[in-house]
């Protein structure tokens, strides 16, 4: 007899698990339910609808052959029935049933299944603050919201908005308003940086100082305590420090899952709400399986658990728990936290932990950044990438990656090898080994992360003593009453000229990198010298040279002034 397989949820995890089932056991009963009339859509896609880059709304539910991902073709081309506007209200897991209700019609009715699939997704997280109601306030929580924000925009009803959230989707919203429609626009984020616990602090701030570039205010360390609004409809959002003109304002605090059936039916959820699963998805009930944003799952680097609201990781799951249903037995290893988003014209992403979260869990951890090209130094149209590789001092396994670049996919290439070394307990001999494809017009001979993996080597091999960013900029804000330190720039002559007219040249010096083995011994023997140079490969060199001839008083500025004038610093020279 065929299996009757019920499945709650129609946007990410379902439609793929009920898709699997279909090509594994085409004669199974397959059927997905979902409270919305749009199903299988690209959520992710949601900014890009606003910002016009994605014309109309059917293409986020279109097929890559350009069929709308509807009730009808899930029946033909599928064979997949769905029953949309449809609310499950309970489950029985006794008798096996799922009792739904037509939203349309009210009627009732009890859908029998063998296997049952939860994949109810999340919902967005609402700030208790007043206002939080009021006419023209938005979550990002399905596509008739974004549709409703866009009609807005373009009748002319909006020409500022606040973005409440310095997240993926509040920094691509923010684009989107700015970008296309011209709006002012305004990130408020209450942590001290965008991006917070994904990045650190110095690859934040240099995604804030493009934003800033681009015409989008941005305030950290700032929440917001109150929406006011006149006639019912919003007027402005206050936070302690000031008061934000909005017609409209888009809340993305972070989401939280649907589990409310889960718990109803006595399933296992865990304290924050997520549903538990064992590795092959199943809950705790052998006969429900759970996959999407209302699960639980394991953090590969950390072993914790909880919440990974993504697109990618809810397809992955959706085909395993397909795989399960039809008698294949296969493991969800878990996941390591992998992200790149653009913002203007950069792009910015993550892979495994940050610096801080890393220091955090209890890693010995530590980091290198490497601001190098992404092609061949010769080739027209290379750019610089800034990367950090964090690392366990102790066994050298790599920990986390984080680029910064322009829109393209040089920094998502480093990115993403690196995700796959991390997910099998690599080290930085093996990111060092790594294989990479190389041609001048896609990447350098030695491999930009490659050549950041080897900068980890040094460090953790006592080769290399570097300053962070952090640590460099505190040191320039009392650069001028620290007579026992000096900058040795090994720049040309030409770039170093403005620093050492502002600080003089006996604390800002300045011996070009091919002049520092005839003349070191003009080097200051009293101070802590700083290297510096651009990319700080150089500086690294150098410091190596200087030891060997005694003067091993120094330390190197890690990403070198590539990284810092991305920083959008006030003492930086103005072109």
């Amino acid at each position: 007899m065929a299996q009757k397989i019920v499945i709650i949820g129609g946007v990410a995890a379902g439609p793929k698990t009920a898709c699997r089932v279909k090509r594994l056991m085409p004669d199974a009963e397959v059927a997905i339910v979902d409270q919305d009339s749009l199903i299988s859509y690209g959520g992710c896609g949601i900014p890009y609808f606003v910002s016009g880059d994605v014309s109309d709304e059917k293409e986020l539910r279109n097929t890559s052959f350009h069929m709308t991902r509807d009730e009808a073709f899930f029946l033909k081309a599928k064979g997949v029935k769905t029953l949309t506007r449809t609310k499950a209200l309970a489950i029985d897991r006794k008798n096996k049933s799922v009792q739904v209700e037509n939203l349309a019609t009210g009627a009732k009715e009890s859908l029998p299944y063998d296997k049952l699939v939860l994949a109810t997704g999340s919902k967005p997280n609402l700030l208790p603050i007043p206002g939080a109601d009021l006419d023209g306030v938005f979550t990002i929580s399905d596509l008739h919201k974004a549709v409703a924000i866009k009609e807005r925009v373009a009748k002319g009803e909006v020409g500022k908005v606040v973005v409440i959230g310095g997240g993926a989707i509040g920094i691509e919203m923010a684009e989107a308003f700015t970008d296309l429609w011209g709006l002012a626009t305004t990130i408020l984020e209450f942590m001290p940086q965008l991006l917070p616990r994904l990045v650190d602090w110095d690859f934040a701030r240099m995604l804030e100082t493009h934003l800033k570039e681009k015409g989008v205010a941005v305030f950290t360390s700032e929440s917001a305590t109150a929406i006011e609004g006149e006639n019912g409809k919003v007027k402005r959002v206050v936070t302690a420090q000031r008061t934000l003109e909005a017609d409209l304002v888009v809340i993305s605090v972070g989401v939280r899952a649907r589990s409310e059936l889960a718990q109803a039916a006595g399933l296992l959820v865990s304290p924050q709400g997520n549903i538990v699963v064992n590795d092959r998805l199943q809950t705790s009930d052998p006969d429900i399986y759970a996959a999407g944003d209302c699960i639980e799952v394991k953090n590969i680097l950390t072993g914790k658990k909880g919440i990974a609201p993504m697109g990618s990781l809810a397809n992955k799951e959706g085909r395993i728990v397909g795989d399960n249903l039809a008698g294949i037995p296969t493991v969800y290893k878990g996941w390591i936290g992998s992200f790149t988003m653009k913002a203007f014209e950069r792009c910015i992403g993550a892979t495994g932990l940050a610096l801080d979260a890393a220091l955090a869990e209890g890693f010995d951890a530590a980091a290198v950044t490497t601001a190098q090209s992404d092609r061949a130094h010769f080739f027209p149209t290379q750019a610089v990438i800034p990367l950090r590789l964090v690392f366990d001092k102790k066994t050298r396994k790599v920990l986390g990656m984080q680029g910064f670049g322009p829109m393209g996919d040089a920094v998502l290439a480093r990115l993403d090898a690196a995700a796959a070394v991390i997910m099998q307990g690599g080290t930085i001999d093996d990111l060092s080994q790594l294989e990479m494809a190389y041609a001048p017009p896609f990447a350098t001979a030695l491999d930009a992360l490659n050549a950041t993996a080897n900068v980890a080597d040094n460090l953790a091999a006592g080769r290399l003593r570097y300053v962070s960013v952090k640590e460099f900029l505190d040191w320039m804000d009392d650069f001028a009453s620290r007579p026992d330190w000096a900058a040795l720039d090994i720049r040309h002559p030409n770039e170093t000229k403005v620093f050492v007219e502002k600080y003089g040249a006996g604390k800002w010096v300045s011996v070009p990198y091919v002049d520092i083995r005839s003349r070191y011994q003009e080097l200051p023997r009293d101070k802590t010298m700083l290297i510096i140079c651009d990319a700080g490969t150089r500086s690294s060199e150098i410091q190596i040279f200087l030891d060997s001839v005694g003067l091993g008083n120094n330390l190197v500025l890690g990403g070198g002034f590539n990284v810092i004038r991305r920083l959008g610093v006030a003492w930086w020279p103005q072109s």
